[in-house]
């Protein structure tokens, strides 16, 4: 019996390694770039993957365990040493890991739990699940100005949105931006508030030389293919905390009390020997639920994925700052025409995008300079929903607003950005430097 399984064990191992040669030819075949020639398409962001990720994917679906598993807690595992947080939980995507962070502060098993009727402090210009949580939960979203420029919170109205009823903030590290951490953070402390940092689009980030997403209550991270790193879709929730990752773990799995991983029972060692609430003694502590919850794990396949590509964040991180600084210097002669990007005192941001907002006497205005760079095959995208509370989906919400939201409301008008992700090469960035250049050459000329 033991030769029989010894065989079985070789001829899978020689299957497995056929299958690994053949997926790096069909790699070779299918997916390695091609040299970039003028007037090729410029995204703004995307997978950058290697023969790696196929492999990884193509051995987890082999042995197709599919949920989350032990690529899943491995791929948490080492998340958390990246980011500088203890414990990392996956999810199915950056805005459920937003949902997961936010619903975990409600939790009765904290001692000051958020309640319906709070107020957060949070940007008025971002993306929309990041305060989506704090309506779907019955708080209300107190919305401040951006910096041009940062794009991230302006911290004197931080301090001004303070009121009786304020019991966190939650906020975005906004295109890969930290915003000013410790300034948040002593506000934070002086008024003894929860602090969730969505660091979905700053996986890599620095301030004060440690990452963002380490500072906060919780953080989350997004994995869509246009994120630092991607598995297709995915994210993940992160803390320090072991009662906030309990709780954020039971908000992930149905609700449910139980803390046992896929395919372990009794973990705690008193599985039908507990008093739960009013549920008969002795009730299967795998069906015992402790939270509104929901099923937001994401698949094992994508961890493998996820696996490889965290071995790539240093590179990546290396070439989004190099493809950025490639535009920043090619266009800094425009700086009289259009507000260019710029990083927080004390930061080092993986960026997400370079982001331009234009100024009222530039000769070109935004919808002609981005009609001018998507035809030229440029990809562009606005800073996600502009000033929210404009969108439609917002315009009943219960919020306050500070100030006037002025900069919200240049950016949603005359802002954009364009890539600088990793996929793309110095000539793609020299390419959008000379298209820039002959649109405002063209327009200076009329």
């Amino acid at each position: 019996m033991i030769g029989v399984l010894n065989m079985d064990n070789l001829e899978e191992k020689e299957i497995r390694d056929k299958i690994k040669e053949l997926t790096s030819r069909l790699y070779e075949i299918k997916h390695i770039p091609k040299e970039f020639e003028s007037g090729d398409s410029v995204p703004y962001g995307g997978r950058t993957f290697g023969e790696e990720e196929l492999h990884a994917a193509v051995n987890s679906s082999l042995d197709f365990w599919l949920t989350w598993g032990a690529y899943g807690r491995k791929f948490e595992k080492e998340l958390a040493n990246t980011v500088g947080s203890k414990f990392a939980l996956g999810v199915n995507s950056g805005s459920s890991a937003n949902l997961v962070a936010f619903s975990s502060l409600t939790s009765n098993q904290l001692e000051r739990p958020l309640k319906a009727g709070d107020e957060v402090i949070t940007v008025a210009a971002g993306f929309p699940t990041t305060i989506n949580p704090i309506i779907q939960n019955g708080c209300i979203p107190v919305f401040v100005d951006i910096s041009l420029g940062t794009y991230v919170a302006v911290v004197e109205q931080i301090e001004q949105a303070i009121g009786p009823k304020t019991r966190a903030i939650m906020m975005a590290h906004t295109l890969g931006v930290p915003f000013d951490i410790n300034a948040v953070l002593a506000i934070c402390k002086k008024h003894n508030l929860y602090l969730i940092e969505d660091n979905c689009d700053a996986l890599g980030s620095l301030y004060d030389s440690k990452p963002t997403g380490s500072f906060g209550d919780l953080s989350t991270q997004s994995f869509y293919p246009a994120h630092h790193i991607t598995m297709g879709e995915g994210g993940a929730v992160l803390t320090s905390n072991p009662k906030l990752k309990k709780i954020s773990e039971s908000f992930r799995d149905w609700g449910r009390d139980c803390w046992c991983a896929g395919g372990f029972d009794n973990t705690c060692g008193t599985r039908f020997s507990r008093q739960h609430g009013h549920l008969p003694f002795g009730y299967d502590h795998k069906y015992v639920y402790s939270h509104v919850g929901y099923n937001l794990k994401p698949i094992e396949i994508q961890a493998a994925i996820g696996l490889e590509q965290l071995k790539r964040l240093p590179e990546f991180t290396k070439l989004r700052r190099r493809n950025w600084n490639i535009l920043k210097n090619g266009l800094s002669h425009l700086q009289d025409f259009l507000y260019l990007p710029e990083a927080t005192k004390g930061s080092e941001p993986s960026w997400f995008g370079f982001m331009i907002t234009v100024k009222a006497n530039s000769p070109v205005n935004r919808a002609a300079l981005v009609q001018y760079l998507e035809k030229n095959n440029i990809k562009t995208r606005m800073l996600f929903g502009g000033n929210l509370i404009k969108q439609p989906a917002y315009y009943n919400i219960n919020h306050r607003i500070v100030g006037d939201l002025k900069n919200s409301d240049i950016v949603m008008n005359d802002g954009f950005f364009v890539g600088v992700y990793q996929g793309l090469t110095e000539k793609h960035m020299h390419y959008m430097v000379h298209i820039f250049n002959e649109c405002f050459k063209k327009s200076l000329a009329k």
